[in-house]
């Protein structure tokens, strides 16, 4: 098992490209620590999921763009857990529309969840990663901060910005043996895309190589690589998981 004895973070786990992550990560023997804007059914089903595989696993419901509830958050999980070697920052959210017509507090919410939530909890974990010297924090972006996309100025100004901040902290970071790296996925099917219109669907494939969405155990897959040993010499790395999408 490529995770054993482990302990990861993630967060935004309890749907989507979260849960995915989580799972395969406890596939690979890892005890995950995940968190949500709220303990609830999807949380204990996530919990309950995660046990299932053999691991230990416990939800939080944590506002992770506040920077000490985070604070709190890492602290509490160090003891529950004992350690922390790996952190998936993927809380994420959209509020897309023209600049126009985009209101302050669309341009705020964005991001706050999407940016400052990456600041805030690596800010968190620093310490606990600093003194043991070894770790590994994958963040999740977007194509999007790469190639912008229309009625998406909030959404691709945070996750281009989670793109520096990742080439910056590996900097910081590299001489501890701390690896930070990021995923950049493109069109991916989760429950966010659930409501996109079939016809718009179908437009975006035409724009893939590939000619297909991707999934979330793919992302998944691309971040089990950065946090254990298949990825030991990554660091300051982008990787674009979107099947050759145009633009990214």
């Amino acid at each position: 098992m490529l995770l054993k004895n482990q302990v990861a973070i993630i967060t935004g786990a309890t749907r989507g490209i979260g849960r995915a992550i989580a799972l395969r990560f406890a596939e690979e023997g890892c005890d995950i620590a995940f968190c949500g804007r709220s303990r609830n059914d999807s949380m204990i089903a996530v919990e309950n999921e995660l046990a299932a595989l053999g691991v230990k696993a416990k939800g939080y419901a944590v506002d992770v763009t506040q920077f000490q509830a985070t604070q709190d958050f890492v602290k509490q999980v160090v003891d529950d857990f004992g350690h922390i070697d790996i952190l998936v920052n993927n809380a994420g959210i959209t509020s897309d529309n023209a600049l126009k017509r985009m209101t302050e507090e669309q341009w705020d919410n964005v991001i706050n969840a999407n940016l400052k939530s990456v600041f805030c909890m690596t800010k968190a974990v620093h310490p606990y990663l600093w003194k043991q010297g070894s770790g590994s924090i994958v963040n999740i972006s977007s194509v999007v901060g790469i190639g912008g996309n229309y009625n998406q100025s909030n959404y691709a100004a945070s996750k281009a910005g989670i793109l520096g901040f990742t080439k910056a902290m590996a900097k910081e970071f590299g001489g501890r043996n701390i690896r930070i790296n990021a995923v950049a996925p493109g069109f991916i099917v989760t429950e966010m895309t659930g409501d996109i219109p079939e016809q718009l669907k179908q437009y975006w494939q035409t724009r893939i190589p590939l000619r297909r969405p991707g999934t979330a155990r793919e992302v998944a897959n691309a971040c089990l690589y950065y946090a254990s040993e298949l990825g030991t010499y990554n660091t300051g790395d982008i990787m674009h998981l979107c099947g050759g999408l145009e633009d990214a």
